[in-house]
Formats: structure tokens, sequence, C-alpha cells
């Protein structure tokens, strides 16, 4: 535990807890809502909001929320609006974010591509006290949305007219699932960096569907290991000195893989379990539900 003696190690670890916990917060509607990769995207935007920073000598992390909420408005519009040519606007939204971040970071008098690839990637030493205050508002900001609406949300995430006929704002909910991810890419992107941080925000989400068809079971359990893998991550890159973000996005693949692995005889002993009730006549309620289909069929 002698990592805990520099301040640098204690200050990177209070922002992987937030980021392991507001990352799998966010992600289990974005998957519910076959937008795995909207955290990527937004990460590419989020670029630009890193070199504005650096170009107008102000908090990166500031300015990256700041674009990154805008860059996620933009996608809403263009999903409700875009039709036919969404994908193109979208494409060229992605790639013009990264391009203005590069753009901005080497016009930047004291930015350097140094300077981006700790944001690109994630770094435990460049994660200052300014940084932690605002990953701890930002944090904040995105539990409060995911817990205290998650009823909602989930409503919407999972079958959008029909939250629209129970009298949900469906396209304000939608804007602030967009607004909250946005949020989430400049939490984690100290810590995980820009190009992984859509891993972290679905991977355990993943994961987590291999035990638990309920909301709220995965929910806990995505967090748990957002949690785990984001502190294991940082204290491995601190031993072996190795690339944080690599280390812990690798970390959640491996976690992936080893509920796979343990859930497998579970779903084989609810299939024959469901076999057996069909055969002898039981009602259909009182068998154990089948494991097809359960990345979908998840219930508040």
């Amino acid at each position: 535990m002698d990592f805990l003696d520099y301040a640098f190690m204690q200050r990177a670890l209070l922002a992987a807890v937030l980021v392991g916990i507001t990352a799998p917060a966010v992600g289990i509607y974005l998957v519910q809502r076959r937008q795995a990769l909207m955290g990527d995207g937004i990460g590419h935007v989020a670029m630009t909001g890193v070199g504005l920073g650096f170009l107008l000598s102000t908090n990166p992390v500031w300015m990256a929320t700041a674009v990154s909420v805008l860059g996620a408005v933009i996608m809403e519009l263009i999903r409700w609006y875009g039709k036919t040519r969404g994908d193109i606007a979208l494409a060229m939204l992605f790639y013009g974010g990264m391009a203005g971040g590069v753009m901005f970071i080497n016009l930047a008098p004291t930015g350097s591509n140094a300077n981006l690839t700790s944001y690109l990637f994630g770094s435990l030493s460049t994660v200052s006290e300014s940084d932690v205050t605002a990953i701890c508002v930002l944090a904040a900001f995105v539990v409060l949305v995911t817990m205290g609406l998650r009823r909602q949300l989930f409503a919407v995430s999972q079958d959008e007219e029909f939250a629209r006929v129970t009298g949900l704002p469906v396209r304000a909910l939608n804007l602030l699932t967009a607004v909250t991810a946005a949020v989430t890419v400049t939490v984690a992107m100290r810590v995980v960096g820009l190009l992984l941080v859509s891993a972290l925000m679905v991977v355990p989400v993943a994961a987590a569907q291999q035990l638990s068809r309920s909301f709220a079971a995965t929910f806990a359990i995505a967090v748990a290991i957002g949690v785990s893998v984001t502190i294991g991550g940082t204290v491995t890159s601190y031993y072996q000195d190795v690339p944080p973000g690599a280390t812990i996005v690798l970390l959640t693949i491996g976690a992936f893989i080893a509920l796979t692995v343990l859930a497998t005889p579970l779903a084989r002993r609810r299939a024959r379990a469901l076999a057996a009730a069909q055969a002898a006549g039981d009602p259909a309620e009182c068998a154990i539900p089948a494991s097809r289909g359960q990345e979908r069929k998840v219930g508040v």
C-alpha cells in the first residue's frame, strides 16, 4: 500500500473510483438503446475541447465538458432530423472533433503531442487537484441523473413509443441521456483516455448481463465491475509502469470473458429446468426463464 503515500496516486485512485461508478451507470442505458459506440463518438468530439483548453489557457476538463455536451446535443438533433444523411453528418462531426483537437493543441503555446496523448489514453501522474475537483462535480451530476431518473430513462431506453404514450418527455430524456454520456466521457478521460472510455461504459454492462436479467442487479454488478477494474488497473499501472487506460480496458474484457465462462453452465441449467417444466405441463410463469435475449429483457 505504499502507493497511497503519493499525492498523485491518491488523486488518481479517487478519479478511478468515480470513473468506475459513472461509466457503467450511463453505459447501461446506452446498451439498452443500442448506442454502445456513442461514447466513442463523444470522445472524438471532446478532443476539440481539450485542444481549446490548452489554446485558451483554461482547464481542459471543463472545456472538454462544454464541447462534449454541445456535440452530444448535435448528435441527438442529427438522430432526430438527419434521416438518410445522418450517418455522414455524424462522421464529419467525429472526425472534425479529432482534427480540431490536434490542430488547437499544436497551436497552443503550452500544448504538445505529449499533452494530447495523456488525454487520449489516460495518465496517472497528470491528474491535478483541479482535475479531481472537476471530476467530483461532474460525477455527482452523472450519479444524480442516472439514479434519480432511472425509471424514466429505462422506460425510454426500452421502448420510446410506449414511453411517449405514457406521457414521458421522450426527447428531453433522450437529450439528457446524451448530455450525461458526454459528461461521463470527460470524467473518464484523465484515467482511461478519450479513445478507450467507451469500452468502460459498455463492457461492464455486458459482463453483468451474463449473470442477471433485472435492471437493478445488472446496474449494481456493472458498477462493481467498473470500480474493481479501474482500481486494479490504476494500481497495476503504478507497479508495472504500463498505460492505465489500456490496463483498465484489458481487465474489463478479462472480467467479461470470465463471467461468460461462469454463466454458461448456469444458462444450461436454466434451459434444462425450463424444458422439464414445460414437459410436466407447468405454466410458463412457474419455470425459470430461458437465457435467450437476456441482454434486452432487463426489468426495473
